[in-house]
């Protein structure tokens, strides 16, 4: 009900101009509260502080839903003057000379302004908050932006020098090398070509997070079918990843956008295959706890450097850092789950454990946007 009447007004905003329709919204209002008065009026035997409530209602909403102070101080004056004109003895005649009539009118139109100055100064404020916010997301999307670009312009740069490095090789000395020696440049080119394929993927599921609000098109899915979609397509890129996954018995659905949510998945995943240097398997589980469900993965390897632990999710700092084999680090794929997960209103975290690392992220189980 609340929502339609809200997209009434909002459809009725649209269609006039803004001074009719703050004028219309006011005219509307004392309306109402000239009927509720004009009811309290017959059916009370002394309706005048009623009168007066009904009629600071009316100025305070009128304040509410239209810009300024001009509309909301008419309301006061125009209510002080027609409780007295209608509602008041001598009826339908302006009289503030009777005992006590001074002091009830001024009250009555100090506190109607009061009530108009306070609520159009509160609103004045959430416009100052709302476009500070505004502007602290822009320059905090601009800073991402910026490292985005340092991080790709480095993972493409090694993957690719190698490609080329190796088919150069492969080219030029084709007849000196070994068969072994072949396939070990074919097998390079493969996973660096890999590599970019899974950049690629990252750098596309930024593009799905709106550029304006910085959240994504969300709906319930069941956590069980995410991580399994995961799995299935890392290990179309990795046949030979042990993944061991756990979910709670209880079916589980969670506001997300699915495909976002599966390449972080995949991007934790592949970090722990990868940069752990173990051969136990990883492991990938879903905790649900009364107001989010945390998705872990662990491996059983080297585990993070502490330093690196407080800027892991910093694109700038995660690409400075190169795996064992000198070709690959981890990337934009740490910042890019960063930057999911925050649009998702979730949170990310890395730490060591005994025996290696663990990443995990938590999402909400209720969407928390408010429309505005």
């Amino acid at each position: 009900m609340l929502a339609s009447v809200k997209g009434f007004f909002r459809r009725l905003e649209k269609c006039l101009p803004p001074r009719l329709y703050n004028w219309l919204i006011t005219a509307g209002l004392l309306v109402i509260a000239t009927t509720l008065s004009y009811l309290f009026f017959q059916i009370m035997d002394s309706p005048n502080s009623n009168i007066a409530l009904t009629y600071v209602l009316a100025v305070f909403l009128v304040a509410r839903f239209t810009p300024g102070y001009g509309y909301g101080l008419f309301a006061s004056i125009f209510s002080v003057f027609f409780i007295n004109y209608r509602f008041t003895y001598p009826f339908y005649a302006l009289n503030f000379t009777m005992t006590g009539y001074p002091i009830t009118f001024i009250a009555t139109f100090a506190i109607s302004s009061i009530t108009s100055a306070i609520t159009s100064n509160m609103k004045e404020q959430a416009r100052i908050l709302s476009e500070r916010d505004r502007a602290l997301m822009i320059a905090e999307k601009e800073t991402m932006r910026a490292n985005l670009l340092r991080a790709v312009s480095h993972d493409l740069r090694t993957p690719l020098t190698s490609i080329i490095g190796s088919s150069t090789v492969y080219l030029e000395r084709n007849h000196d090398l070994t068969e072994s020696q072949k396939s070990a440049l074919i097998q390079h080119i493969l996973e660096d070509s890999n590599w970019l394929l899974n950049m690629v993927e990252n750098l596309l599921s930024v593009t799905r997070i709106n550029n304006q609000t910085a959240r994504v098109n969300k709906s319930p899915e069941p956590v069980e079918e995410v991580i399994s979609e995961a799995v299935i397509r890392l290990k179309k890129r990795l046949p030979n990843a042990r993944i061991n996954v756990k979910v709670p018995d209880d079916f589980l659905m969670i506001p997300m956008d699915a495909v976002l949510i599966e390449q972080v998945l995949i991007n934790l995943m592949e970090n722990a295959i990868v940069h752990s240097r173990s051969e136990e398997p990883v492991e990938c589980y879903v905790e649900n706890t009364p107001d989010s469900a945390i998705f872990h993965v662990r491996d059983y390897g080297v585990g993070i450097p502490p330093e690196r632990l407080p800027t892991i999710f910093d694109s700038s700092s995660s690409t400075a850092s190169t795996a064992a084999d000198g070709r690959r680090g981890m990337g934009i794929g740490l910042s890019i789950c960063k930057t999911i997960i925050s649009a998702h209103s979730g949170s990310i975290q890395a730490v060591n454990h005994t025996k290696g690392a663990e990443f995990f992220f938590a999402l909400p189980k209720e969407d928390k946007e408010i429309d505005s």
